[in-house]
C-alpha cells in the first residue's frame, strides 16, 4: 500500500511479480508481471465459507437469478452454475448483460441446461408469467437500481424498480410456491438517509411480512442478505476512486472520519449463498 501510494505521487506504474513457485521453464529474460488489482489491496485474505452446504442448498433445483447481468448476479450464476443445478435461468433487463452472462456460462457449464430470458422486473404480467412457465424452486432477486446518486435524482424509477420489482418477484414466488426467494439488499437499508436505501428498506420489509405471514404453513420462505462496499460491483466507490487516482486526484470521501468494510464479488455472494442455506426450513 505504501509503494502504491508513492508510485501514485510519481506518477509510476506498479505490478506484481509472480512468486517463486509461478516461473515456467523457457525464457528467462520473460516475466509475467501482472497490474495490482483492488483485491490486492483488500488488507486481508479472502474469506472462503462451506461450500458444502451452499452445494447441498443448490444441487439439482431449477434456480431463477433477476439481475443475472449485473456485477452481483453474474458472479451468483457463476457459482451456482458450478454446484450443479439442474436447471438455471437467467434474468435481466440489459440485453448486452444477459448476452455475456449467458455466453459465458454456455462455454464453462455446456451440459447445464438453462434459459436466458430478457425482461423487467417492473413488469408484473410478465413476472407471472415467467415463473409460472419455468417453475423455480429458488429465486436470487438481484435486479436492483443500486447508485446512490442516481436513485436520489430519478426517485421514482428507484421506487419502481426497487419497491414494486420485489413485490412483483416476492408475490409470484408465493403464487408459484417457490421454496425459497432471496432478496439481495445492502447496509444502505439500515436506518436509511438515503431514497436508494430507502427503497430497499421497503422492500425488505415486504418479504419480512410475507414470511411471517407464512409462519407455521408451507409456502415460500423469504431471505434477506445485506452486505457492503462490494469490490469492483455496479455503484461501488472503488471504481470511483481509481478513476480519481487515474486523474491525478484528489480522492473525493463522505466524511474524513467515516470507515469503509470491502469484501469481494466472491466473498459477497458466497455470503448470500451459505446464508440462504442457513435459513432453508429444515
Amino acid at each position: 500500500r505504501n509503494l502504491l501510494d508513492q508510485c501514485t505521487a510519481l506518477g509510476i506504474k506498479l505490478g506484481r511479480m509472480p512468486r517463486m513457485t509461478d516461473f515456467k521453464s523457457g525464457n528467462p529474460d520473460t516475466i509475467d508481471i501482472r497490474p495490482v488489482d483492488v483485491e490486492d489491496l483488500l488488507g486481508r485474505p479472502q474469506t472462503s465459507l462451506d461450500k458444502g452446504v451452499m452445494r447441498r442448498f443448490v444441487a439439482g433445483k431449477r434456480v431463477l437469478v433477476t439481475g443475472a447481468g449485473g456485477s452481483i448476479g453474474s458472479e451468483l450464476v457463476r457459482q451456482i452454475a458450478a454446484f450443479g443445478p439442474a436447471e438455471i435461468g437467467l434474468l435481466d433487463s440489459s440485453e448486452y448483460g444477459l448476452y455475456q452472462i449467458d455466453r459465458e456460462v454456455s462455454e464453462n457449464y455446456s451440459g447445464l441446461t438453462r434459459r436466458s430470458i430478457l425482461a423487467d422486473v417492473r413488469q408484473a404480467g410478465r413476472v407471472d408469467q415467467i415463473l409460472g412457465d419455468f417453475r423455480p424452486e429458488i429465486v436470487f432477486h438481484a435486479a436492483a437500481l443500486k447508485h446512490v446518486p442516481l436513485v436520489e435524482e430519478n426517485c421514482c424509477e428507484g421506487v419502481t424498480t426497487n419497491v414494486l420489482g420485489t413485490v412483483n418477484v416476492a408475490d409470484a414466488c408465493v403464487r408459484h410456491r417457490v421454496s425459497t426467494m432471496v432478496q439481495i439488499s445492502t447496509d444502505k437499508a439500515i436506518n436509511p438517509t438515503n431514497v436508494m436505501g430507502a427503497t430497499k428498506r421497503i422492500a425488505e420489509q415486504y418479504c419480512q411480512a410475507l414470511d411471517l405471514g407464512r409462519k407455521g404453513q408451507d409456502g415460500t420462505n423469504f431471505v434477506t442478505v445485506r452486505f457492503g462496499n462490494v469490490l469492483g460491483s455496479t455503484g461501488s466507490v472503488v471504481p470511483l476512486f481509481q478513476k480519481q487516482l487515474e486523474n491525478g486526484g484528489p480522492l473525493t470521501v463522505t466524511h474524513p472520519e467515516m470507515t469503509r468494510y470491502f469484501m469481494t464479488v466472491r466473498e459477497a455472494v458466497e455470503l448470500v449463498l451459505l446464508a440462504s442455506a442457513k435459513a432453508e426450513p429444515g
